[in-house]
């Protein structure tokens, strides 16, 4: 058993650049260093200005804008939300229940309900018998003079008139009916002697033949115009082969694609010289900004910080300690005085 792992197949090694690629790289990098330091530059320092003045200005601006805000539109609107219309409501919902909803509360309690039971008992006791009495009188009438006389009507009259009448129709139509049939007979052999023969024998002995006359010179015609129409398309493809599609190949294969190549070779340049210039750039905005910086502490910042802790802070202490404790001290002796004084009195 081999414990070892076998080596892979070795890594090609990359493909030489051409001389075109190197040629471009070297100016490309150098010109856009010099057009993209000044920008990277100037971008770096209004970006450190823009933070600046968000810290310092702008955000203490927004906030004081903000508070201005709340306290001339909000916290009125507030306050009058809260103390005034809030009361006002509550006041009008009280006033509207004792003037309205309590009234029309007792109206359909002590009103409108007794009316009401008294129209239930007067349909329940009066209304509803006398409509059951005038109903079953109505339905006696109508059976008494209308619907007896009708049956007798329906049964002696109207049924023995019906079935003579059903009769005679009958009749009649039995005998429509024959003449019909005899009449639609004759006419069938007749239209089948004078059209239906000549027709059949003008179609089998004239107009077949015709037909395939003339179809078999249709399609002769069709075969010469479709030879005809073949021959005039290859000349057409030869033509515009020869004298379209050859040379715009030509022109793309010789010249367009060895154009697109040298056009690509210099936009990646490009694009690369600019990224390393921005890159570079920002390196030497940062050592620059360092350099600023640190000459800005060593110049303002220490020396104001060594006044404040070795100057300002000892003469602090000692207007604290000489001055300002003592005052103090003789200020809360002469209160206590003060409120003694006035508890005694």
């Amino acid at each position: 058993m081999d414990l070892e792992k076998p080596a892979g197949p070795p890594a090609a090694a990359p493909a030489g650049e051409g001389c075109l690629v190197v040629a471009v790289r070297v100016p490309v990098r150098i010109v856009a260093l010099v057009l993209v330091v000044p920008v990277r530059v100037a971008w770096d320092a209004l970006v450190v200005a823009g933070r600046f003045l968000n810290d310092t200005l702008l955000r203490p601006l927004g906030r004081a804008l903000l508070w201005v805000g709340r306290a001339v539109f909000v916290w009125p609107f507030v306050g009058l939300w809260r103390y005034v219309l809030v009361p006002s409501g509550k006041g009008l919902v009280w006033l509207g229940k004792a003037l309205l909803v309590l009234p029309a509360i007792a109206f359909y309690r002590h009103v409108l309900t007794p009316l009401g039971h008294g129209a239930v008992w007067l349909y329940a006791r009066v209304l509803t018998p006398v409509g059951a009495g005038a109903w079953a009188a109505a339905v006696w009438l109508g059976r008494y003079f209308f619907v007896g006389p009708a049956l007798w009507l329906y049964r002696w009259v109207l049924v023995p008139v019906g079935r003579a009448v059903a009769w005679c129709v009958r009749g009649l139509v039995w005998l429509v009916g024959t003449a019909v049939a005899g009449i639609g007979t004759g006419l069938y052999w007749t239209a089948r002697i004078l059209l239906v023969l000549p027709a059949l024998w003008l179609y089998r002995w004239v107009l077949v033949p015709v037909g395939r006359a003339v179809a078999w010179c249709a399609r002769g015609l069709v075969w010469l115009v479709g030879t005809a129409v073949a021959g005039i398309g290859t000349g057409l493809y030869w033509t515009a082969r020869i004298l379209l599609v050859l040379p715009a190949l030509a022109v793309w294969r010789w010249v367009l694609v060895p154009v697109g190549r040298v056009l690509a070779v210099v936009a990646r340049e490009v694009g690369d010289a600019l990224g390393h210039a921005w890159r570079v750039a920002g390196y030497m905005s940062l050592a620059v900004g360092r350099f600023l910086g640190r000459l800005f502490r060593w110049v303002f910042v220490e020396p104001v910080r060594w006044v404040y802790l070795r100057v300002l802070t000892p003469v602090g202490h000692v207007v604290r300690d000489a001055v300002l404790r003592p005052v103090g001290d003789a200020a809360r002796a002469v209160g206590r005085a003060a409120r003694q004084a006035l508890a005694a009195a």
